[in-house]
C-alpha cells in the first residue's frame, strides 16, 4: 500500500472524502426531517409525536442495520463493493425522497437507513484495512477519518439549511442538495478507487455455502418488500408511536437474549463472563446517553424552530443551521480532549472507562438542567435566545466525547475475541435502542405537550445524575470487572 507525504495510505483519502460527502448527506437532510414532517404547508403535516417517533426510528434503523450490513460486506460482496452499493442505495434513496410525496419520504428513508448500516460499518472495516500493522499510526489514521466525519456533518445542515428557507428554492432544493452530496461522493469514489487496490475484497470462507447466503439474502430483500408494498396499498397501517414502543421491546429482548445466550453456553471462562457483565452495563449507559443526545434533532430541533430567537434584523437564521454546532463542536474540541486525557496520563492521573462515561452522564444531566431552564422562559416570556441551545449542546458535545470514543474502545477490549464482531453489533444496538427511546421522549415534549418539556427534561437531569454518580462512586469495583483490561 503506497503512501503519502503524510505517512498514510492514499486510500484514506478516497476514504476521508467518501465519507465527508456521505456524511453531508445524511446530516443535510437529517436536519431538515422533523421541520419538513411537522410542517402543514410545504410539508407532510404529521402530528409531532408521530414526526418524533419516525425520527427516532428512522436512527434506530441506521445503526441497527449496520449489523447485518456489515454481515453482507464480510460474507457476500466484500468491504469495498458494499460501500460502494451503500452509497448508490443512499444516492438512491435520496433521490427519491426529493420527489416530495408523502410515500416517497417514507419511501427513501428507509432506503437510506438501509444504505447507511451498509457503508457505515464497512466504511470503518476499511480504514482499519489500510493498517494491518495497527499500532499509533491507525489510531491517527482513524482521527483523521473521523474530521472528515464531522466536516460532512457540519457542512451539510448549513448548505440544505439556507436553500430550505431561500426564496424561490425551499424543501426540494434543500433534499435535492443531500441527494447531491452522495452523489460526488461516489464520483469521487470511483476516480480514486486505485488507490484502495487490493484492500477490502472478498475473502472465501472455509465451509461457506455461498450461493444458499445469496438466497438468504435476497429471500430477506423480498420479505422486506413485501412488507413495503402491503403498507403503501395500506393493507397494513402502522401507527409510528406503536412501533417505536414495540421495537423498544423486541431490541431489549433481543440484547437480554444475547447477552443470556453468551455468558451461559458461550464457552466462557471467568474473566470473559465478568467482562461481558461490564458490557451489560455498558450497554445500559449507552442507551441512556444517547436517548438524551438525540434530542438535538428532534426536540431540540423543534424548540429551536418555534421557541428560539432567529430573526436579527431581515435576516433569519435558519433552523437547520443549529444541526451544525455539534460537528462544529466535535471538530474544535476533540483534541482539546484528546490532549486533557494525555496530560492527566502523564501526571498519573489515569481516569477508568466507567469513570469517563461517568463524566458523560453527568454532562447530559446538565446540558438538560440547562434545557429545563430555557423551556421555563419559553413558557413564561416567549422566545429565549439561541445561547441557551449553544450551552445544551456544548455540554452535549463533551459527553459525546468522553463516551463515545471510550465506549467504542471498551468493547473492542472487554470482548471475547472470537466475539468481538458481534459484540460491536450489539453495542450499535445500544445506541438504536437509545435512538428509539429519543423519538418517544421527543413525543412527550413537542406541540401541545409543550408545557410538559420542563417536567419531562427534569426527569432526564434525574435520571442521567443518578446513572453518573453511581458510575463515579462504584468505578473502582467495576472497574475489576475488567480483569485486567485497561
Amino acid at each position: 500500500m503506497t503512501s503519502e507525504p503524510t505517512g498514510h495510505p492514499r486510500g484514506l483519502r478516497t476514504l476521508f472524502f467518501t465519507e465527508m460527502w456521505e456524511r453531508w448527506s445524511y446530516y443535510g437532510m437529517r436536519a431538515l426531517m422533523v421541520p419538513f414532517m411537522t410542517m402543514a404547508s410545504g410539508g407532510i403535516g404529521l402530528e409531532k409525536k408521530q414526526a418524533m417517533a419516525i425520527f427516532g426510528l428512522y436512527l434506530a434503523t441506521v445503526y441497527a442495520s449496520a449489523f447485518p450490513g456489515g454481515w453482507v460486506g464480510d460474507r457476500l460482496l466484500g468491504t469495498k463493493r458494499a460501500v460502494w452499493w451503500g452509497g448508490v442505495a443512499i444516492a438512491l434513496g435520496h433521490l427519491i425522497l426529493a420527489m416530495h410525496g408523502r410515500t416517497t419520504f417514507f419511501l427513501g428513508l428507509l432506503i437510506i437507513a438501509l444504505g447507511s448500516g451498509l457503508l457505515k460499518s464497512n466504511m470503518s472495516a476499511l480504514v482499519g484495512l489500510l493498517y494491518p500493522e495497527g499500532g499509533q499510526r491507525r489510531d491517527a489514521g482513524f482521527t483523521i477519518f473521523y474530521m472528515g466525519i464531522n466536516l460532512g456533518a457540519f457542512v451539510g445542515p448549513l448548505i440544505s439549511g439556507w436553500l430550505q428557507q431561500s426564496e424561490g428554492l425551499g424543501w426540494r432544493w434543500a433534499f435535492g442538495s443531500a441527494t447531491a452530496g452522495m452523489f460526488f461522493g461516489l464520483v469521487q469514489w470511483q476516480l480514486t478507487r486505485k488507490a484502495l487496490e487490493g484492500v477490502g475484497d472478498r475473502i472465501a470462507h472455509p465451509g461457506q455455502n455461498l450461493k444458499r447466503e445469496w438466497v438468504i439474502f435476497y429471500m430477506a430483500l423480498i420479505a422486506l418488500a413485501t412488507v413495503v408494498i402491503l403498507c403503501v396499498s395500506g393493507a397494513i397501517t402502522l401507527d409510528p408511536v406503536w412501533l417505536a414502543h414495540a421495537v423498544t421491546i423486541v431490541i431489549s429482548v433481543v440484547a437480554a437474549l444475547f447477552f443470556a445466550w453468551l455468558l451461559l453456553f458461550g464457552g466462557l471462562d471467568g474473566d470473559e463472563k465478568a467482562r461481558v457483565g461490564l458490557i451489560i452495563m455498558l450497554f445500559g449507559v449507552c442507551a441512556l446517553f444517547w436517548a438524551g443526545f438525540e434530542q438535538m434533532g428532534s426536540s431540540f430541533n423543534v424548540f429551536a424552530e418555534e421557541h428560539t430567537l432567529r430573526e436579527f434584523g431581515s435576516w433569519v437564521i435558519p433552523t437547520a443551521w443549529f444541526q451544525s454546532v455539534n460537528p462544529l463542536f466535535v471538530i474544535l474540541l476533540s483534541p482539546v480532549v484528546a490532549l486533557l486525557w494525555q496530560g492527566m496520563d502523564r501526571r498519573g492521573i489515569s481516569l477508568s472507562m466507567t469513570t469517563k462515561m461517568g463524566v458523560a452522564m453527568l454532562l447530559l444531566a446538565f446540558g438538560f438542567g440547562l434545557a429545563v431552564i430555557a423551556a421555563h422562559r419559553a413558557l413564561d416570556v416567549g422566545k429565549v435566545w439561541p445561547l441557551w441551545l449553544l450551552g445544551i449542546y456544548l455540554c452535549h458535545t463533551l459527553g459525546e466525547l468522553c463516551l463515545s470514543p471510550v465506549g467504542l474502545s471498551a468493547v473492542t477490549k472487554l470482548s471475547p475475541h472470537r466475539y468481538t464482531g458481534q459484540m460491536m453489533g450489539i453495542w450499535f444496538l445500544g445506541t438504536s435502542l437509545g435512538d428509539v427511546l429519543s423519538g418517544i421522549i421527543a413525543g412527550e415534549v413537542s406541540g401541545d405537550a409543550m408545557i410538559a418539556m420542563p417536567v419531562i427534561f427534569t426527569r432526564v437531569v434525574w435520571i442521567s445524575s443518578i446513572a453518573g454518580l453511581l458510575l463515579l462512586i462504584f468505578a473502582k469495583k467495576l472497574q475489576k470487572f475488567a480483569r485486567g483490561v485497561q
